[in-house]
């Protein structure tokens, strides 16, 4: 492979981006923190949903999810020939992960916690964790990433060492995130958070859904509903990364919002508020 070109990056670019990853980190603790001191929640369940987050999303899930679509081999090559079929296992994974995730958090070091909060808290570790993640460790790296573009060390330290196995997806995807990186503007910085605003509101729903699952065994559909809902919301990511479907970053961040509002507002409506603490109840009662 031949020293590839790449473009430099501004420095309002480069600003916005490590104000994209500051933002990132500094909103979800912020609101963990305001939410249990309101609350009087114990930290511990947020921090337990970042766990969960953790352990089921990014230690379990990923590892598997690449045998089936990344390593080369006969199954990855049928699943990868059909981009129908690898929307549905891209969204199928971190539906059944991340959901099983709640579940098993819920009915163990949770399975104490039964006021309506808890379901809530979690969600909020859930997905501010996942947040803090993909804004704030991906915009620290693309900020790096800028700071080599710029120096012209780009190539030599990313590139170089590894040069003679990179395959020409793998190319495409570089010069996809030095296309991202070299023209970051504060329209994809607001693209960012919003989506990840939606991502924490569909999470807080999902927690709510599983909570009540393991809380009440009448309400144990909410547990699959849960998943078959995740697994639907990463699908139709998938279906747009693979070119089946082709709509604006903007119409897509739409649909993706009704969706993810809908299960948080469901969930919000028909199970936390109806849940009112005894006290509550009972005055409402007398």
């Amino acid at each position: 492979m031949e020293n590839m070109e790449f473009g430099t990056v501004s420095t309002s670019s480069m600003v916005l981006m490590l104000l994209t990853a500051i933002l990132g980190i500094a909103l979800p603790l912020i609101t963990a923190v305001i939410w249990c001191k309101k609350k009087h929640e114990p930290f511990t369940t947020v921090l337990i949903g970042a766990a969960t987050f953790l352990l089921f999303a990014i230690v379990i899930e990923k590892p598997l999810q690449a045998l089936v679509i990344q390593l080369d081999s006969p199954v990855s090559q049928f699943v990868n020939a059909r981009p129908v079929l690898w929307a549905f296992i891209v969204g199928l994974f971190p539906g059944v992960f991340e959901e099983t995730g709640r579940f098993v958090a819920f009915k163990t070091l949770l399975r104490k916690r039964k006021q309506r909060e808890t379901g809530l808290s979690h969600g909020i570790g859930h997905g501010g964790f996942e947040a803090m993640f993909i804004l704030g460790i991906t915009y620290i790296e693309y900020f790096v990433f800028a700071l080599m573009l710029n120096q012209g060390s780009f190539f030599e330290l990313m590139i170089e060492p590894v040069k003679d196995t990179l395959t020409p997806d793998v190319v495409k995807q570089i010069n996809g995130i030095v296309e991202q990186i070299t023209t970051f503007s504060a329209g994809m910085l607001g693209l960012a958070l919003v989506d990840r605003l939606i991502a924490v509101l569909y999470h807080i729903g999902a927690s709510i859904l599983v909570f009540y699952a393991c809380k009440d065994k009448k309400k144990w559909w909410l547990y699959p509903l849960a998943v078959v809902i995740h697994t639907a919301i990463d699908s139709m990511a998938g279906l747009q990364l693979a070119g089946v479907i082709n709509v604006s970053d903007w119409i897509f961040e739409i649909i993706f919002a009704v969706a993810a509002i809908g299960t948080f507002l469901g969930a919000y409506i028909l199970l936390y508020r109806k849940d009112k603490p005894k006290e509550v109840a009972a005055g409402n009662a007398q």
